[in-house]
């Protein structure tokens, strides 16, 4: 049966804004990789590659507010810290300095963390009828895994 985030139990929500809020820091790690990228890149990849992350962290900064706000909507606490968001993303924060194909990898295996953590948020959703969660995780599923083929594309 189909809810809204109302009618949704208080169980039902605190485990939907969980994987939310997961999904919520795996994508603010994301987009400050892909605003670091597009800062350093350099090689003969350098212009495509440079519009690349900034189309990557153009997108993800507004997914966390769109996820942050359905997490909101089942009126759950976001995460709104970096520390906090850096220990629960599975996406691990880069440092160091990687030549253009080491970027183009580590964004690819982001991208496909943040697919997988959508599906799985997406399908958790679907389970207790929260079909607005569900459809938000789909949509952005399904960008981070045309994402995740522009990067794959630049390495064939």
């Amino acid at each position: 049966m189909t809810q809204t985030a109302v009618a949704l139990s208080t169980d039902a929500r605190a485990a939907i804004a969980e994987a939310l809020n997961q999904s919520v820091a795996e994508t603010a790690v994301t987009t400050m990789m892909a605003q670091n990228f597009h800062w350093n890149v350099k090689g003969m990849a350098f212009g495509p590659l440079h519009d690349l992350f900034q189309k990557i962290y153009e997108d993800h900064f507004a997914a966390q507010d769109d996820l942050a706000e359905r997490t909101r909507a089942l009126d759950v606490h976001v995460e709104g810290t970096l520390a906090g968001m850096l220990a629960r993303s599975k996406v691990k924060e880069y440092a160091g300095h990687a030549t253009d194909k080491e970027m183009i990898k580590i964004m690819q295996e982001a991208q496909e963390t943040l697919a997988a953590t959508l599906a799985g948020c997406g399908e958790l959703a679907a389970e207790n009828g929260d079909t607005l969660t569900e459809d938000l995780c789909i949509a952005r599923g399904q960008e981070h895994e045309k994402f995740a083929w522009f990067l794959r594309s630049h390495l064939a």
